[in-house]
This record gives C-alpha cells, structure tokens and sequence, in this order.
C-alpha cells in the first residue's frame, strides 16, 4: 500500500511536472516577440517630416520614429529594387544568389548574367521563423521571381510564407492597379497584361493599394492573435515607385508634388496597422516594427537630402536608407524618441538579428553576411557592425539618371567609404563622419550630363 501510494505521488508529481512544462511552453510561444518589417519602395533617405523634410507631413511614421528610435546610418545592400529585397530576406548579399538587379523579362536576366528568381533554397528568414511556430505572411511587392513574361517561377509560399498578397512582380493572389487623373473619364491600367502572371488577381485602384496590403495583414495579424501564434509580416508597399497616382483630389503639380501626395496617402493608409498594433497591449508589448525604404529615391521624385547619389547609384542617397524601430515592450526605455547618428549598420544585419530576437533557428549550414545587431537595433548598445559593408554596381546601371560613367564598386569601412572601378581605377576615398554629404574632396567625380 505504501509502494502504491509513493508510486502515486511520482505519478502525481510526474503529471504536475508535465502539466507546468506544457503551461510554460504556451506561455513561452505566446510571449515571443512578433515583428512587422514595412519596406517602402523608392524612399529617399530625407523625405520623411521625421527626416527633417520641410515639404511633407508625414504623421503615422513620424509618431512611430517618436516613440522609438530613428537610425540615420542604416544601409541596404543594393540601390535597386531586387537585389535589395533578397538581401533583407535572407541575410545574405544577393550577388551569393546572382541577383545583382532588378528582375524583368527572362532575355533580360539572361542578358545581364542574372538568375530568373531567387532560389528557395536560400536562407529565407520567413522560413526560419516557420519552422520556429510563427505565422509568416507577405502583403505588397515582391520582385524576388515571376514577373514580366517569367511565368513559371517559385510561388511566394515556397519561401516560407504562410499566407501572401502581392503585385505584377509575384506570383500567387495579386492586386492590380488602375489609374485615374483629374479629367479622365475611366481609369485606365499601367499594365495592360498583368494578369498573365495568373491568379486570384483584383483590380483596384493604384493609390488604394497600399490600404488593401494592410488590410490583409490585419486579417492575418488577428487571426494569428486569435490563435495565439507569435508572427512574422511583411507590409511592402508599391508606393512610393512611380509612376505617381495619387487621388484625383489630392493631384498636385510636377514630378515631385505627386510624390510627395503619394507619399502623405501612403502614411495615411498605414494608420490603421500602426494603430492596430498600438492600441493592443499584448502586440504593443511585444511586437517590433521596422520601416524603411529598399534603395534611393527616383530623381525628381524624392530626395536625399545632403547626400550625394539617387536610386541605382553607390554613392550615399542611393543606399543609405532612413529606417525606424519602434517597439514599447522591447526597445530600451532610455532611447524612445532617440536620433541614432552614428551607428552602421545594414540590411543583411536584420536577419540575424530578428533569429536572436525569436529565438529561432538559421537554416544549417547557412552562413550570414549579416551580424547580430539586436542590441543596436533595440537601442541598448550602439555598435556598428564589425565587417565592411560591400557593394557592387547593377550591371545595367553604369550611367543612371544624370550620372555617367558610375563607380563600379563601394565600400563602407567604420569611418570611411571607397568607391572605385572593377579594376581599382578612378579611386573616391571618403570620411563620412567629417563629410557626411560624401562630396568629392580630392578625385574628380564621374561626369555628368548639363
């Protein structure tokens, strides 16, 4: 009888035992931090009122940059579109994966040495979380494979993502723009065949597209709260990419007024995930959310302020990118509403650190160019990245805009940035610090156009 009831009680503290450790492990899983990662498209580095951009109001991301801290040396890894979106995804430079420029038709990558789309066996971040019990989700612009005529491309599922809503340049649910200027008397398409990338595919209208992106988000975010499953998403919006459609009532004259108005919707339609997130205690406790832009601004639309360089250039207003990191529960109390000025860091650093955040696992084998950044990037240290930070030209991209005969190469090294040509020719050696606005001191500049 004693036998049987000391057996009881290991049973008893067995089941106890079994019951807290299931208890713990809910209670861990629905604790771990929840990220949204907003990536604007054509950015400039300045054109945030946060940013100091006199012309523009800019209130959602601006309370966000209040309330968390603003980072003015953060870099992407590319100063076009794809290559940059890889890198941020993976953690990894993008030229590891032969995705040096933005992906169009298949004779065109094939033309500039190019893979069709990024190989889903690359270390995707939202694949990593997957495996770790987060619900991963993708609402905007891809542009990692399938678009134009490449029809046969991975779906974005194949990446990791649970749940995605994209554009023309993605495969899997879409929505379409069309477009109306005052006068007009229909809208009209600026894709006349952007449904061969197949479907489901809504048309609706281009300046109400970022508000459908968060929309489904939303939906994904409160299931994914009703089911008490950390989540990992991404809110890539088209805007602000030209061309410029903002609504007719907002119009306003010249390249650069329509940006900015496509700019200030842009901000307004990103109210109601902000708020979302906010005014929940359990997200507002422990999610973190990242805003920032994939490469420069298109000349005549936005702008970089100081900085020398636009959108497909190695010089700074091409890839210095303003990024926010807003995060209450997260973010170190004494550096909320705080200007980070000197820390370098970049886009491929992201990835690892949001694994350490999550505590979850990099594929094996997978080796980051990124580094763990989180202390940084929750505003509980300020170090830079130990490694350079390298770049190579988009092979299309040697003359751009108004800008001839480009740099070919570029590299950031704690104080100074080098550009140069493929075989070390025509030299640009900066200090960054002593010159932020990266003029020319000594060497002459590439050539520009009248």
């Amino acid at each position: 009888m004693k036998r049987i009831g000391t057996l009881s009680g290991t049973v008893a503290a067995m089941l106890a035992a079994l019951v807290w450790a299931t208890f713990s492990e809910a209670k861990e899983s629905s604790s771990r931090p929840n990220v949204i990662l907003v990536l604007i498209d054509d950015m400039g580095w300045a054109d945030l009122s946060c940013f100091g951009d006199k012309e523009i109001q800019t209130p959602q991301i601006d309370r966000m940059a209040a309330e968390g801290i603003l980072f003015e040396q953060f870099y992407v890894n590319s100063p076009i579109c794809s290559p940059s979106r890889v890198a941020i995804s993976i953690g990894q430079y993008p030229q590891r994966w032969s995705i040096t420029s933005y992906l169009a038709k298949r004779t065109a990558n094939n033309k500039r040495g190019m893979a069709q789309w990024l190989d889903p066996k690359a270390p995707m971040l939202a694949r990593s979380l997957k495996q770790a019990g987060y619900a991963t989700g993708h609402f905007g612009k891809w542009h990692m494979g399938g678009q134009r005529d490449v029809a046969d491309a991975p779906s974005i599922a194949a990446y990791g993502f649970d749940k995605s809503l994209t554009n023309f340049e993605g495969m899997g649910p879409k929505l379409l723009p069309l477009t109306m200027e005052p006068g007009w008397e229909k809208p009209g398409k600026i894709w006349e065949d952007a449904e061969i990338l197949g479907g489901p595919f809504t048309w609706m209208q281009r300046y109400t597209i970022t508000s459908g992106y968060v929309g489904a988000a939303l939906d994904f975010i409160k299931k994914a709260e009703t089911n008490q499953t950390p989540f990992y998403v991404n809110v890539w919006p088209d805007d602000v990419h030209s061309p410029y459609f903002p609504p007719v009532e907002k119009w306003r004259e010249g390249k650069r007024g329509l940006y900015l108005a496509v700019l200030e919707e842009l901000d307004r339609q990103l109210a109601p995930l902000f708020d979302h997130v906010r005014n929940s205690a359990a997200l507002r406790n422990n999610t973190l959310v990242l805003i920032c832009s994939d490469n420069g601004f298109e000349p005549g639309g936005g702008q970089a302020g100081e900085l020398r360089g636009c959108k497909g250039t190695l010089f700074e207003g091409g890839i210095r990118s303003p990024l926010i990191v807003w995060g209450p529960g997260l973010v170190a109390t004494q550096a909320v509403g705080t200007r980070n000025l000197s820390s370098v860091f970049a886009a491929i650093d992201l990835a690892p650190s949001i694994i350490k955040l999550t505590g979850a696992k990099p594929p094996a084998g997978a080796q980051y160019d990124g580094e763990d950044m989180l202390g940084t990037i929750l505003g509980k240290a300020t170090a830079s990245r130990k490694a350079p930070i390298l770049y190579g030209r988009p092979p299309d991209r040697k003359s751009f805009a108004t800008y001839e005969n480009l740099p070919d190469l570029a590299i950031r090294a704690g104080k100074w940035k080098l550009l140069c040509d493929f075989d070390g020719a025509r030299p640009l050696l900066y200090d960054v610090v002593a010159d932020p606005a990266v003029k020319q001191r000594t060497c002459p500049p590439p050539t520009r156009r009248p």
